[in-house]
């Protein structure tokens, strides 16, 4: 398989072509299935952090295995992330814009001032 840095766009059809292969057995996707996505998506992200945990971050970086089986994990979120953006019919120049203005917000953002000031 050759290397390849993925778009959204690229990303959400790779999910609808499976989303198509499987519709017998999982149904047609609606907007309401966002929410067991993200629950899902959640319960992955879970998992990541059981490899950083029980592996730890220099096990992440030095050793194959337990790097192939944390980018499996970091994948499974990353398909119910692109589930969700699917099934409430986000398209990636919508999301890609909202990306940027919020990084143009954070880029201004004075942080630590924020907090101070939130948890006094």
């Amino acid at each position: 398989m050759s290397q390849k840095d993925l778009s959204i766009s690229e990303m959400q059809e790779l999910q609808r072509e499976l989303q198509e292969q499987f519709k017998e057995k999982w149904g047609i996707q609606k907007p309401e299935d966002a929410k067991l996505h993200l629950l899902f998506m959640v319960e992955e992200m879970g998992e990541c952090i059981s490899i950083i945990k029980k592996k730890g971050v220099k096990s992440i970086l030095e050793d194959k295995d337990v790097r192939n089986h944390f980018l499996e994990e970091i994948t499974d979120v990353q398909n119910y992330y692109i589930e969700v953006l699917n099934c409430l019919k986000i398209t990636p120049e919508e999301f890609s814009n909202a990306y940027i203005q919020k990084h143009e917000h954070n880029m201004k953002r004075n942080y630590e001032k924020e907090y101070k000031e939130k948890y006094k």
